[in-house]
């Protein structure tokens, strides 16, 4: 009951962090809902003989996060065990993944994706960097609260203790979320300034101060930064991603080009991963899981249209193409439709 309660409490949880981004979401709530009667069908779907995941699937991804959260609690009232238990008894591999990442709220599954990215042995550098380096500063925070809630550690602490020098002082720096709230007026001796300390930095001088980079990556506002990286032009024969290309290597480097490629369109960077891990020989489940379910209902419109405009073909029609099975189902409700 506990984590029912927790993710009613939680579905104020706005979008903006400085951009203030409006939502655009694919998951919205479905109109005529029953709490009592899904629960029941749910119930019915898991007793019977063989599981009936399309059942379990048509009701858990065609509604809100809030709504899955009644369906949760009408279910505990009927079967007198926990909805969560329930479902992983009943589902297995990806498609057990994406669905008990709907039950939590969406900090809380970025939340639990960061903690698995470094629990255990090896870090899964790749989902940090992504998870980290994609949220804006209002996500970041909702996180490390919720993250501090559901595991009692700092989020800071875990990252820092599993990952090293420059790297480690970037994440850190990130999850710290000091970021600037964007202004109204427009400074443009600052932007001059960070600009020229960019390339003073880096591909002005022998070896990097990746120390300044950090500092005016991780503290200066999104519009702010798009303007510094335009002005650099002017002081660089390269542009910023160039310059982060040949300074830095290995996950750092990764880490600097998916801020830039976030701050430049934080869409489009969603919209590649996702081509790219269903491109790849074997689908990267996991990358798809969590974009889907992470975005859902917060930008994943507007991923969709990035998608489409750039890919040639739509996010529906590729998830048709390289998933199959109930796995496939889910993803395709999500996607809500195709363009």
């Amino acid at each position: 009951m506990a984590l029912v309660s927790e993710i009613l409490t939680k579905l104020t949880l706005s979008n903006g962090g400085g951009e203030r981004e409006p939502k655009c979401p694919t998951v919205v709530p479905v109109s005529g809902f029953n709490p009592e009667e899904d629960a029941a069908e749910i119930e019915t779907a898991i007793k019977t003989k063989g599981i009936d995941e399309q059942k379990i699937i048509d009701i858990l991804t065609k509604c809100s996060c809030s709504q899955r959260a009644e369906i949760a609690f009408e279910y505990e009232k009927r079967a007198k065990k926990d909805l969560v238990s329930a479902l992983k008894g009943a589902l297995s591999g990806s498609l057990e993944h994406l669905i008990l990442g709907l039950m939590k709220s969406t900090a809380q599954y970025d939340a639990s994706e960061l903690k698995s990215s470094v629990k255990g042995l090896g870090t899964d550098e790749e989902s940090l960097i992504e998870m980290v380096c994609s949220r804006n500063k209002e996500e970041l925070m909702e996180i490390k609260k919720v993250y501090r809630e559901m595991f009692k550690k700092e989020l800071e602490k875990d990252v820092s203790g599993d990952t090293s020098g420059d790297f480690a002082k970037l994440l850190l720096a990130l999850v710290q979320a000091k970021r600037d709230e964007p202004s109204n007026v427009v400074d443009y001796e600052k932007i001059d300034n960070d600009a020229r300390s960019l390339h003073e930095a880096g591909v002005n001088r022998k070896g990097t101060d990746v120390t300044t980079w950090i500092s005016i990556f991780s503290e200066r506002s999104v519009p702010h930064l798009q303007k510094v990286f335009k002005r650099y032009k002017r002081y660089s024969p390269y542009d910023i991603k160039e310059s982060i290309q040949k300074e830095v290597k290995g996950d750092l480097e990764k880490s600097f080009l998916t801020l830039v490629e976030c701050m430049e369109n934080r869409h489009l960077y969603f919209a590649s991963r996702l081509n790219e891990a269903m491109k790849s020989k074997s689908v990267k489940d996991k990358v798809v899981t969590r974009i889907i379910v992470s975005r859902g209902e917060v930008d994943l419109m507007k991923v969709r249209t990035e998608f489409k405009r750039n890919f040639g073909k739509s996010l529906y029609q590729t998830i048709l193409e390289h998933t199959k099975g109930d796995y496939q189902r889910a993803l395709l409700n999500l996607c809500g439709g195709d363009d």
